[in-house]
């Protein structure tokens, strides 16, 4: 069979637009580039001298910056400033907007991106990936972007994808016409189309939550976690497994290709912030793909994606995954909550009880 490559699978999707000058395909394509770049630095491991700790660098999130943070991040930026489609950047690495060097064209779009979701799991030789976001700069940008230009719904987005590096490189994406997996071919040095038309099956046994923040979780999340964790015992009539990677990339492309949910909610810990992972980028695009692939994300009170950004660095709560499992854990944020089950993670006889 012949191999549709990237480049091809977006000349096909542009013909249904009889508009379209091609900035956007070759954003996308600069996009690729850039994740073949990363995927390069990443399997160079401890040879490429770049694991480990940034010096004590500290980003704007207020968390220790791994070297490989700031060699995507640069990768990001020099291969994407270029291409003359972008009025402006942000990054989970940048405390404000990039500006497009004056050197360079400037285009139409925006792109939001995290360089390296899980980078404390590269030194361990763990799956981590990209995010991004592409949105429409406002009609009436100025030369300067600012963050107000990035505050737009992720209902606004254009496009979005991941990628994973893992034992082979994939592209996820879509373009608002459903979701696409493309595996990097290292023969052509070019992503192909190997997994067309990703669904997220509607029924999942499998959750991803890190239960060691179960103490700070809200009544919804530890009613739901219970429910899971009692088995065909409990109200739920089948087993579930539990899974955590601590990479949200890693954990969205295992619920896309069989299903799942993932959690991470808001918390008791801090009242003022509303959840850990950042909303423009991180997730609207997951947000983007799971919507367009069958699937569902919510904050637990509203989709993801009619949430109005206040800022670019924005956090928020994120639960995404199968439909009907994440449309019941809404149904406990809105609604009335069942009456409540034994915790089974803390009672005397637990997950932690001694054997008999």
């Amino acid at each position: 069979m012949p191999k549709t490559t990237l480049a091809q699978y977006l000349i096909q999707e542009r013909r249904r637009f009889s508009d379209a000058t091609g900035d956007f395909n070759s954003l996308i394509l600069n996009v690729a580039t850039t994740c073949k770049r990363i995927s390069r630095a990443i399997e160079q491991g401890a040879l490429s001298g770049v694991q480990g700790d940034a010096d004590g660098a500290i980003n704007v999130q207020g968390e220790q910056q791994k070297k490989l943070d700031v060699v995507c991040n640069n990768i990001f930026l020099e291969v994407n400033q270029e291409g003359g489609n972008l009025a402006g950047m942000v990054s989970e690495e940048l405390e404000a907007p990039y500006q497009i060097p004056v050197e360079y064209s400037r285009g139409k779009y925006l792109l939001a991106f995290d360089p390296l979701d899980g980078s404390t799991n590269v030194d361990v030789n763990v799956s981590v990936g990209s995010v991004f976001s592409v949105l429409r700069a406002p009609d009436n940008v100025a030369d300067i972007v600012v963050e107000s230009d990035f505050l737009q719904p992720g209902s606004k987005q254009v496009a979005a994808g991941y990628a994973i590096y893992g034992p082979s490189t994939m592209l996820v994406l879509t373009v608002g016409n459903g979701v696409n997996g493309f595996t990097l071919d290292p023969n052509l040095g070019e992503f192909v189309l190997t997994h067309p038309e990703l669904r997220v099956p509607e029924r999942t046994q499998e959750f991803a939550i890190n239960a060691s923040n179960s103490r700070f979780w809200e009544a919804p999340i530890k009613h739901y976690v219970t429910e899971c964790l009692q088995g065909t015992d409990g109200t739920r009539g089948k087993n579930f497994n539990m899974r955590w990677v601590a990479s949200m990339v890693a954990e969205a492309h295992r619920i896309v290709m069989r299903g799942g949910i993932f959690m991470y909610p808001r918390d008791g810990r801090d009242p003022s912030k509303a959840g850990r992972l950042r909303l423009l980028y991180e997730a609207n695009p997951i947000a983007f793909i799971m919507e367009q692939a069958g699937g569902r994300a919510s904050t637990g009170h509203q989709p993801i994606l009619s949430v109005q950004p206040t800022s670019v660095h924005q956090r928020i709560a994120l639960i995404f995954g199968s439909r009907e499992e994440v449309e019941r854990l809404e149904s406990y944020h809105t609604g009335q909550l069942p009456s409540s089950l034994p915790d089974p993670l803390f009672q005397e006889r637990s997950l932690f009880r001694e054997s008999a």
